[in-house]
């Protein structure tokens, strides 16, 4: 799948698509890719692309100079890393024309292959994250410990739940914290977070508070 201009409706689209099955632009974590992206946006999306407005909002709720990572695009969105506004260089992450330097390119493949190699020689690793939960309630009347039986019912290939824990939010109201394991390759996180906030009778919002690789 490529990924046209995203100041275009149809580059908006293109991207509302990729990020359907995806929390963010790479891995599963936020990072500088997610901020390149970001920033080559024209401005905010509209709930006409969901799946980008949801990734948007999550982005700029965070420390975007904090982020791990270079500043850069992935393949799917034609973009190589991204320099700093004041650069002499301006480099277009999305759609430029311009021939490409052929001794970047070179490198480019030489390190493409060297990866390639490296990754071909390690054993194969099933690669799972931990992630905590916050699932917050409709207010102090809710019957917390339903809600977490209902949230504890969901089955999913590749999902094992963990420790659980209340906090309190204010005004005599807790949220239920819980943690998970996931196994990356069998489970969306995207699909898990639904699956949770289908018990509308108990849960008002559940946000991810916490995403470690393991």
């Amino acid at each position: 799948m490529a990924i046209g201009d995203l100041k275009t409706p149809k580059g908006l689209k293109d991207l509302d698509t990729y990020l359907a099955d995806r929390s963010y632009i790479e891995g599963y974590q936020a990072s500088q890719a997610d901020v390149a992206v970001y920033e080559a946006l024209d401005k905010a999306p509209t709930s006409a692309n969901p799946h980008v407005l949801r990734w948007y909002t999550h982005i700029k709720s965070q420390d975007l100079k904090k982020l791990p990572g270079e500043k850069k695009a992935p393949s799917v969105l034609g973009g190589e890393a991204a320099k700093p506004a004041d650069d002499d260089d301006d480099v277009d992450l999305f759609g430029s024309d311009e021939e490409e330097d052929a001794e970047a390119a070179r490198i480019r493949e030489e390190r493409v292959k060297a990866y390639a190699e490296k990754k071909s020689k390690k054993p194969a690793l099933i690669a799972k994250s931990s992630i905590l939960i916050d699932v917050k309630p409709w207010g102090d009347e809710t019957d917390l410990k339903e809600m977490e039986n209902c949230v504890r019912k969901i089955e999913m290939d590749g999902l094992v739940w963990g420790s659980s824990k209340l906090a309190e939010i204010g005004y005599g109201i807790k949220k239920l914290q819980i943690l998970c394991v996931v196994e990356d390759d069998k489970v969306s996180v995207d699909e898990l977070m639904e699956k949770i906030q289908e018990h509308e009778n108990y849960v008002q919002s559940a946000d991810i508070a916490a995403f470690n690789k393991i």
